[in-house]
C-alpha cells in the first residue's frame, strides 16, 4: 500500500515524537509551491539529540523502503534537512531553528494537526 504524502508525514512526526523531538509541526505547502507537499519541522535540545533523530527517521523510513533524495546538515547537525520529495524534513537545534523561523516564512501554509503523544501521555497524569 503506497503512504499519501500526508500519511508519509504524519508518520515521520510520529517517528520524532517517538524519539522526544520537540515542538514538531507539519506545514501543507503543496498549493504554495512545486518544491514539496509538506515540511515536517522538529527540534532538539543539542547536536547528539538532532544526529540521532535523524539516523533515527532514516531507519524507519529505510524499514519502509524509502530513501532520501538527499540529506544536508548531517555533519554540522545544527539543521539537518531529508528530501523525500514529497515531504522535506527539518530538524533542528533549538537556536537555529528560532533564528531561521521558517514557520513564520512560510505563514500562508495550511498547519497539519499533530498531537505528540508524550503531551498527550503528560495531561493524562494530572487528570
Amino acid at each position: 500500500m503506497n503512504e499519501t504524502s500526508k500519511e508519509k508525514a504524519l508518520q515521520i512526526a510520529n517517528f520524532l515524537d517517538a524519539k522526544k523531538a520537540l515542538d514538531i509541526k507539519i506545514l501543507e505547502l503543496k498549493d504554495l509551491t512545486i518544491i514539496t507537499d509538506y515540511f515536517v519541522i522538529s527540534s532538539a535540545e543539542n547536536i547528539t539529540q538532532v544526529k540521532a533523530l535523524t539516523e533515527y527517521v532514516l531507519e524507519q523510513m529505510e524499514i519502509r523502503g524509502i530513501k532520501p533524495l538527499s540529506i544536508e546538515g548531517f555533519n554540522y547537525a545544527h539543521w539537518v534537512l531529508l528530501d523525500y520529495g514529497d515531504v522535506i524534513v527539518h530538524i533542528f537545534l533549538e537556536e537555529t531553528r528560532h533564528y531561521y523561523d521558517l514557520e513564520r516564512l512560510w505563514l500562508d501554509a495550511p498547519r497539519i494537526p499533530f498531537t505528540s503523544s508524550i503531551e498527550d501521555k503528560n495531561l493524562a497524569m494530572y487528570r
